[in-house]
């Protein structure tokens, strides 16, 4: 492999939006990128976090304007929802791309 070569997969590591690299933000982000939104609830069962971790990944997430939250009753009960925005869909989509890439340069 030439310097050239390995300069590009550090290249793409620097290019990795730190947000969404936590383990837990990337693991919530994953799953809403595949529905349209999703209840609190149904992210805990999906991601096995806490609910105090989650609650806090997603502030920062919502915070870095990548989800939306909406709270809401359903009868008497509290009910938050959670979606991508836009530019969480195109940051997960570029993350998605940056950490392709930096698999692709790696040799066999």
């Amino acid at each position: 492999m030439t310097s050239d070569e390995q300069s590009t997969g550090i290249a793409h590591i620097a290019d990795l939006d730190r947000l969404i690299h936590e383990p837990a933000r990337l693991m919530i982000l994953a799953v809403l990128y595949v529905v349209e939104s999703a209840d609190f609830g149904f992210l805990m069962n999906q991601t096995g976090l806490t609910y105090g971790n989650l609650s806090s990944h997603m502030s920062k997430l919502e915070e870095g304007g990548y989800i939306e939250v909406v709270k809401q009753f359903k009868g008497k009960r509290p009910n938050t929802m959670l979606s991508l925005t836009d530019a969480g869909r195109a940051a997960f989509q570029d993350y998605r791309q940056t950490l392709l890439d930096l698999l692709s340069d790696l040799p066999d």
